[in-house]
């Protein structure tokens, strides 16, 4: 089913087993006998009234029909989900119906079914499942979805791109970047370290003031008496 790209995973296993289930139940009704087109019809009948003008063979030929119809669209890959989700929900939703107005079917005063009733009420996950399949985003929707995503991701990226290179050029054309706020911290460190060193009273050769002014300013370390 999902290598048709109109079905996606999660549609699964809906369409598969409620589609296999109506099918079978179609199928089964397509032979029954009168006791069971009579019971059907009965049921049905009180809550349609204008059933009573189709005799009961005929009405449950009807319904076995509609079953296998609805359950070979369930199981059919080319038939669009939202299609075959509203399908299933109007099926549903007539069951539910039967249910609801059914005499014996419910607990009074509840929605509760009596024993009776359980197996008709359980027919309410076919109609949550029918809401379902109808509801889900439709596919050219995602698509158009992911693809305005993928346009503003590549604008972003863009985006990225033009200021980095507009931090590259701040960088080179004089307005100092990272690096240059490294140097400019560097030659404050170094005149620092120059003003201590003048404080001292230490020339940079390593000569402090008073040695040089005794032996003059051109008296190297190294002829010096003072440092042997």
């Amino acid at each position: 089913m999902s290598g048709c790209g109109k079905v996606k995973a999660w549609q699964v296993p809906l369409r598969l087993v409620t589609g296999a289930f109506i099918l079978h139940s179609g199928m089964e009704k397509w032979d029954g006998p009168d006791e069971q087109a009579q019971g059907v019809h009965g049921m049905a009948r009180q809550t349609f009234p204008f059933l009573e003008n189709i005799d009961a063979p005929r009405f449950l030929k009807l319904l076995a029909a509609g079953e296998i119809a609805l359950g070979a669209a369930l199981l059919t890959p080319m038939v669009p989900t939202r299609l075959a989700g509203a399908a299933l929900t109007g099926f549903a939703g007539s069951l539910m119906a039967v249910y609801a107005q059914t005499p014996g079917l419910r607990k009074e005063g509840s929605v509760w079914p009596t024993p009776d009733g359980i197996g008709v009420s359980k027919d309410s996950w076919l109609l949550a499942i029918g809401l379902a399949l109808t509801l889900s985003p439709h596919q050219k929707h995602h698509k158009h979805v992911k693809h305005a995503q993928h346009v503003k991701h590549v604008k972003h990226a863009k985006g990225h791109g033009g200021c980095h290179k507009h931090h590259c050029h701040h960088e080179q054309g004089g307005h100092p970047g990272h690096h240059g706020h490294l140097k400019q911290a560097k030659l404050v460190a170094r005149e620092a370290k120059e003003a201590r060193r003048l404080a001292k009273g230490v020339s940079p050769d390593g000569h402090s003031h008073h040695h040089a002014h005794r032996h003059g300013p051109g008296h190297g370390r190294k002829g010096c008496p003072a440092h042997h």
